[in-house]
């Protein structure tokens, strides 16, 4: 089967591990075996983890998510700083995918809980949607207490109408390192920055034959 030709492409920063959300039946098969063959002390935990890795990847899946990575940095106290960046796509097929934003716009302007802020990137207008949210936080209840601990996360989502196609990109980070929105924020800017509608193979290939062209450098190296 030929795979399918993307219609977009886009870089990802340093400190972040890309997520292989196709892996083959093979590798799947030769990581259980790695985790059978743990000591039963180990097993149990790192069952756990690849059960909720095959999970993760199934909703992701589900999401018509396209991409995926961790982020792990120091920050400088010892410790290790956590975000997720996910890009993903949805079909606006027959509607203008520029009035498909222009309603998330809209309802978004609506809840006072939401930033919305309009971008000139490269690639076109987009637009960065931001709010802070509630959710279930990792870990167990207090013992006596069924109530599942909540944390407060940060999400940040941009979103770009492509150029020739009915697809809109949606580029977003979620991060529980309130502290460091702003930085994070960066992160998240600089990825849509590099968001390109036109194949860079295809760049790349005219650079070599245009001399003028070699002077304009690819955002992906």
């Amino acid at each position: 089967m030929t795979p399918t030709r993307p219609v977009f492409w886009y870089g990802i920063p340093h400190g972040y591990l890309q997520l292989d959300l196709d892996p083959s039946s093979k590798n799947f098969e030769l990581l259980a075996e790695q985790v059978l063959g743990l000591p039963a002390e180990l097993r149990e935990r790192a069952d756990k983890a690849f059960r909720f890795y095959a999970g993760a990847l199934l909703l992701l899946n589900q999401q018509q998510v396209q991409g995926c990575a961790l982020g792990l940095h120091p920050d400088g106290c010892g410790g290790i700083l956590l975000s997720v960046i996910t890009v993903s796509s949805m079909s606006a097929s027959g509607v203008d995918p520029k009035l498909v934003i222009a309603t998330l716009v809209k309802t978004a302007d609506e809840n006072p809980e939401k930033h919305i802020q309009p971008l000139e990137l490269p690639c076109g207008t987009g637009f960065l949607f931001e709010e802070e949210r509630v959710t279930t936080a990792p870990g167990k209840p207090s013992e006596g207490s069924e109530e599942l601990l909540e944390g407060i996360v940060w999400q940040g989502t941009v979103a770009v109408a492509a150029a020739a196609s009915s697809e809109i990109v949606m580029m977003q980070l979620v991060t529980s390192e309130v502290d460091f929105v702003d930085e994070y924020r960066n992160v998240l800017l600089g990825v849509a920055c590099t968001l390109t509608f036109t194949d860079p193979s295809l760049a790349e290939t005219k650079s070599r034959n245009d001399s003028f062209a070699a002077q304009v450098r690819s955002p992906f190296g």
